[in-house]
């Protein structure tokens, strides 16, 4: 069998309501397909994306060498099996890979939205997907599955639309971002808006992709400490130096330094400064019980069989943050729920790394 997949857009004329108040309209939203849809719409598995993620989860392009970002969870006889069920992708709104951001062009006048794009949520995200499914006539599905911010909108679907998903799996995530967590993303965002080249958000996209930005780059490497661990970074680089640097050399680099300076300056040249400026406002401003007496009366709602994972040197969305949701939810008497710690050392990044330590629990979940 084949993984089939296929690259969809949709076209939305339909005002979106904002949590802000705000509305958005007309928006696009991209998404991929994986596996074929059974006759009764039963086999739906929906996969949410973190931070820099896409609607590019599994398979390749043609032309291209670089799979999607779950490629080994998802496809034929794999985890999420595309023999048996027909995964769906979407990029959220206020991303910069084909759905409706700030870089977007305005409808009335085409210029870019740039700062007249409004604030998104993640429940404004998972509104605007529950659209496109509504859309696609599929009105409930087998599964959500997503991790860090993909956790997030998993979590928001069980609490937002409670009879949406038969089980949700929810990884490396939290019900409301932390102080650590917020002051990564102020680093970053400081370096971004601080940087000459960023023009105070009027800077020429292209130029950017070609010669990348300097700040974001800066604030990328302080989010990338964030995503590994003390053990994961002595593992992988230990003290080892660059062997063409000299140890007395001001600028002689450790391997680590090289590290960080590859992917935070590689990393601006694919993804947008007001994208992940605006994103990231989405990650602070997250909170599940927002709208609710509190975070008790906001598990209340959830329905689905709930699947909650988190990776045990995770030093962005910490164990406890996770099992704090499981205290709740048994205070509460639901025992249609499941929480487990993966025993990693890797970090946060462990859900897109480790697919080995948990590809089974998913495997068991989703055949249940």
């Amino acid at each position: 069998m084949s993984l089939n997949l296929r690259t969809h857009t949709e076209h939305f004329t339909n005002p979106l309501y904002l949590e802000s108040g705000r509305i958005l309209e007309p928006y696009d939203i991209i998404y991929e397909t994986y596996g074929t849809l059974n006759d009764d719409k039963s086999n739906v598995v929906i996969i949410t994306h973190a931070l820099t993620g896409s609607h590019h989860c599994a398979g390749i392009y043609e032309g291209e060498s670089k799979v999607g970002w779950w490629d080994g969870l998802i496809g034929s006889g794999k985890t999420v099996d595309t023999d048996k069920y027909f995964v769906i992708c979407s990029n959220v709104i206020g991303s910069c890979f084909g759905s409706t951001g700030p870089m977007s062009r305005m409808y009335h006048n085409l210029e870019h939205y740039r700062y007249k794009f409004p604030v998104v949520s993640i429940k404004d995200m998972i509104k605007a997907q529950r659209i496109l499914f509504d859309r696609l006539d599929i009105h409930h599905v087998h599964a959500i599955i997503g991790g860090s911010m993909g956790g997030m909108q998993a979590l928001q679907f069980g609490v937002t639309y409670p009879k949406f998903a038969t089980k949700i799996i929810a990884m490396a995530t939290t019900y409301a971002t932390q102080p650590w967590a917020i002051a990564f993303n102020k680093v970053a965002s400081e370096a971004i808006l601080k940087d000459p080249d960023f023009k105070q958000g009027y800077y020429d996209s292209q130029v950017v992709k070609e010669q990348g930005l300097t700040g974001m780059a800066i604030g990328r490497m302080a989010g990338h400490i964030s995503f590994l661990s003390h053990e994961s970074m002595a593992s992988k680089f230990g003290r080892e130096y660059k062997r063409d640097d000299g140890l007395y050399e001001l600028f002689g680099k450790f391997q680590v330094e090289s590290y960080l300076e590859y992917n935070g300056y590689n990393f601006t040249k694919w993804f947008d400064p007001l994208a992940y400026l605006y994103i990231t406002k989405a990650i602070n401003i997250f909170d599940l019980s927002r709208g609710c007496d509190s975070l008790k009366e906001a598990m209340q709602k959830i329905q689905s069989e709930l699947h909650l994972m988190s990776f045990k040197n995770d030093l962005l969305f910490r164990s406890f943050e996770m099992k704090e949701i499981d205290i709740i939810l048994n205070e509460i008497g639901n025992t249609n729920h499941n929480y487990i710690e993966i025993d990693s050392d890797y970090g946060h990044d462990a859900f897109l790394v480790e697919l080995d330590k948990f590809k089974d629990y998913i495997k068991d979940v989703l055949n249940g």
